[in-house]
């Protein structure tokens, strides 16, 4: 297997005299992974020197955090699934999901996932780590889905989620013609009370807020853009199917069935600030086969 995840920092004037507890806290390194790191094999060193999280930090140290290897759950086991992967580095995935994959098991679908595939990467590539997935896509939803390679850095972009910053873009085809060309739906999801998968806007549910820009009319359907303020389950379906124009394919809420057998719903681009490199990060994967043959056939209607 290959080396542990690990972090280094040249320490500064400004972080000078600080515990290493201190600075790990003010980088955002938890509280668990410090437990970890002290009683499940990882190791701090200073210059080369093995230390504890009470040593004072000096300008021009040099730190090194090295974590407990991963072990990845035995509920997922490793299946050797084709990834198309758009980036990756030593902390990050960015996958391009197809449709009709899951993104972890299921009961109705326990093998197949995206889960089960990354392990399986993992495991070929000599990389300790198990599945940290991001953003996740329903199973019929295609498009760009982001892995952390390390809990860490998860945990990292769990924070950045809860400020808003990972973005997402979606592109839909949502049956019927807006009559507005774009506009934001802001109305409470909660779960269906006799349902464990439907949701619907009701006013005990949780604070949504979809904004859509129409990207074209055609003859029976609109292709539009989404972005999310908020990441409720089924969100754009849900706001869709109240707006009165559910999503092609979406039988579950609404939609056309007959020129697409899932939702009409892509992840097309996601914007982020790299946790580690600290720089700003953009990718884009284009519409999948069925959704973009639905647009060329209707143009040659």
């Amino acid at each position: 297997m290959g080396s542990r995840f690990t972090l280094k920092w040249t320490i500064d004037k400004s972080s000078s005299g600080l515990l290493i507890k201190d600075f790990l806290k003010k980088e955002e390194v938890s509280r668990i992974a410090l437990t970890d790191i002290k009683f499940k094999g990882g190791s701090i060193l200073v210059n080369n020197q093995e230390v504890n999280v009470r040593y004072p930090l000096g300008e021009g140290d040099s730190l090194v955090v090295i974590f407990p290897a991963e072990i990845p759950s035995e509920g997922v086991k490793a299946e050797d699934i084709p990834l198309t992967i758009l980036y990756e580095d030593e902390f990050i995935l960015i996958i391009n999901k197809p449709a009709m994959m899951n993104t972890i098991p299921s009961r109705e679908h326990p093998n197949g996932s995206l889960a089960n595939a990354l392990v399986g990467y993992y495991q070929r590539a000599g990389i300790q780590a198990t599945s940290h997935i991001v953003t996740r896509l329903d199973r019929d939803t295609s498009g760009i889905v982001l892995i952390a390679k390390h809990r860490h850095v998860h945990h990292l972009f769990s924070k950045m989620q809860q400020d808003g910053l990972v973005k997402r873009t979606y592109e839909a085809f949502a049956g019927g013609l807006l009559v507005v060309d774009k506009g934001t739906i802001i109305e409470p999801i909660g779960r269906k009370h006799d349902s464990i998968i439907e949701r619907e806007v009701r006013p005990d549910g949780q604070y949504a807020c979809t904004h859509y820009q129409v990207i074209k009319w055609y003859s029976t359907f609109t292709h539009i853009e989404l972005g999310l303020e908020t990441g409720r389950t089924h969100q754009i379906r849900v706001h869709m199917s109240f707006l009165g124009y559910p999503l092609l394919g979406d039988d579950l809420y609404g939609g056309d069935p007959s020129l697409i057998k899932r939702q009409a719903l892509h992840c097309k681009k996601i914007q982020f600030l790299h946790p580690i490199y600290k720089k700003e990060m953009a990718f884009t994967a284009s519409l999948p086969e069925d959704m973009n043959g639905i647009l060329k056939a209707d143009l040659h209607k």
